[in-house]
């Protein structure tokens, strides 16, 4: 439920949509020799809420993909949802792996409800996590709609609309009211209004916000008291970092390893991350490249004043020639780490 005393926000004007001007963001370096770049886009928020540190366009309209689902989370708290623990409210705003753990809890949201699979309208997928899809597919099973990384939300998007009476039937419909509440909460988290709403690949409405306004929300929520839906929502996900994601995956590993931190990442590039004192960062890779998003997102963490040590297995990405390393993907630019450059690999000098 809503909480009286948590205040409302006014957004503002929405993003403009335009081509947004990304920079530089990562070197992949080959034996001593930048062999590609990765452009893209970063904020990084003081606590006060002031902008600390920018590179590219934190401002233009972009889709936080799968880094929207803490917000929407919370809206559907605001609704009525009524989630059963910690966990529950975890899976809904995780991009599950598929694991027998996630397809449990999802169940657990259907059952609570009288509902099932069936009553599901994401779009059926394979296990998202590689080891998952794996041993989902030696046992001979296809394309599952609980299976699908976003099955959580959309069991609690169920659970909501029952909660409220709301129809099951076209509950991703952009007129629905409990995609209207959600996008009342984007629109108040961020501080601005939705530019455009389009279909994400699970088939749920997409709003179309800023990487500032993203960053901004993240900030709002981790700072938040812990009995409102916003401070529900941050300490369900950094109690349960492995539903949120799954077991070695780079953003529960992340949550682990910073302590209090919230982080949600989303396809095409997106993470956002924010420290309990309300230090945020949002990254965006133009190219929609994963493995870029770490490292620039760990180098922008560093600008925070998170222990280097405790980001050093996220700063780099290995480059490998002939199964050797050779080489690393590394933040650049204004990010880049105060080391020298790689020297070139012995093969490169002996050519």
């Amino acid at each position: 439920m809503s909480h009286p005393t948590a205040p409302r926000r006014t957004p503002g004007e929405p993003p403009v949509v335009r081509a947004p001007g990304h920079v530089p963001l990562a070197h992949v370096v080959r034996g001593g020799v930048i062999e590609g770049v990765h452009h893209g886009s970063v904020v990084v928020l003081a606590a006060d809420g002031s902008v600390e540190f920018l590179a590219g366009d934190i401002e233009a309209a972009f889709y936080p993909r799968s880094a929207l689902k803490p917000l929407q989370a919370v809206a559907l708290l605001r609704a009525g949802l009524p989630v059963p623990d910690d966990e529950a409210l975890a899976l809904t705003a995780a991009s599950h792996s598929g694991a027998e753990i996630h397809l449990a809890v999802a169940r657990r949201i259907l059952d609570s409800a009288g509902l099932t699979e069936d009553d599901l309208a994401n779009t059926p997928d394979l296990p998202y996590g590689a080891t998952e899809r794996e041993a989902w597919l030696r046992r001979g099973l296809g394309p599952s709609r609980l299976a699908q990384n976003c099955s959580g939300k959309h069991a609690s998007m169920l659970r909501t609309a029952l909660t409220r009476q709301w129809p099951l039937t076209g509950y991703l419909d952009p007129g629905h009211p409990l995609q209207k509440a959600i996008a009342a909460t984007v629109e108040e988290l961020t501080g601005q209004r939705i530019a455009r709403v389009t279909v994400d690949g699970c088939g749920a409405p997409l709003f179309s916000v800023s990487l500032h306004g993203l960053t901004r929300a993240f900030a709002r929520l981790v700072t938040a008291a812990p009995d409102t839906d916003e401070g529900r929502v941050a300490g369900a996900m950094r109690a349960h970092p492995e539903l949120v994601a799954g077991a070695g995956r780079d953003v529960a590993g992340l949550m682990r390893a910073v302590p209090g931190l919230l982080a949600k990442d989303g396809f095409e590039g997106v993470q956002v991350a924010a420290l309990p004192d309300g230090r945020a960062v949002g990254v965006k890779i133009a190219d929609g490249g994963d493995r870029a998003r770490m490292p620039v997102t760990a180098a922008a963490l560093a600008r925070c004043g998170v222990d280097p040590g405790i980001l050093a297995p996220f700063t780099r990405t290995p480059v490998l020639g002939g199964g050797q390393e050779v080489g690393s993907l590394r933040a650049a630019g204004a990010l880049a780490p105060a080391t020298p450059p790689e020297p070139a690999s012995s093969a490169t000098r002996a050519a």
